[in-house]
């Protein structure tokens, strides 16, 4: 029967555990059996670049980790060798690390895993893998609002190296719509009528008529 230290450090261990597996945003669970020293050195060292945290964990305490933060489907992957990768934040990195670092090396196995407080399977952890990073997706996401800004420069400097002066160059026409109309001539039933043209033209006068002389 271990004795109450014994006891108390593993209490300690298992606090521990609960504490990490709360602040975790995903961990990663492999299984290392078969990995050689240099190997191992290598994987920790990718691990450590990315802000991951990577242990080796006793089945038993982690099982008891795990059910008290809800983790209840990884009771089954806690079988043999048991190595945990977790990050507070990145979601992507432990699955991205591990599952490239597995590519090359086959012996490293991954159990299954976790993110935002959810079990998720092997399959899952491999979606989770080939997904963008949060630096590459801020990335694309400002790269896609300057593109517009980008290309109004480069066609503005483009025109400007042609000898077009700023003064000259017209970033926004007016659009069709907006162009000014004639103004409409006037109907055909609006022009003054014949009759009244005629009715109120000036009359000339009648000339006076001769009397022709008589004879004496």
């Amino acid at each position: 029967m271990p004795s109450a230290n014994v006891l108390e450090q593993k209490k300690q261990v298992v606090a521990q555990l609960v504490e990490t597996l709360k602040s975790a945003q995903a961990g990663v669970l492999v299984d290392y059996r078969g990995i050689t020293v240099e190997q191992d050195t290598q994987l920790r060292t990718k691990l450590r670049e990315a802000g991951v945290e990577y242990k080796v964990v006793k089945n038993t305490l982690t099982r008891f980790a795990a059910k008290e933060v809800g983790f209840d489907e990884l009771d089954e992957q806690l079988n043999g060798p048991t190595a945990l990768a977790i990050s507070t934040t990145d979601a992507v990195a432990p699955a991205k690390v591990i599952s490239d670092f597995a590519k090359t090396v086959e012996a490293l196995q991954i159990k299954a895993g976790f993110v935002d407080g959810k079990v998720i399977s092997l399959d899952e952890v491999m979606t989770l893998a080939s997904t963008p990073s949060r630096e590459v997706l801020i990335a694309k996401i400002m790269g896609s609002l300057n593109a517009p800004i980008s290309k109004l420069v480069r066609t503005l400097q483009a025109l400007v190296d042609n000898g077009v002066e700023p003064a000259e160059i017209n970033v926004a026409a007016p659009a069709a719509d907006e162009a000014p109309v004639a103004d409409e001539a006037p109907a055909a039933d609006e022009a003054p009528a014949a009759e009244e043209t005629a009715a109120e033209a000036p009359v000339a006068e009648e000339a006076p008529a001769q009397e022709a002389p008589q004879a004496e």
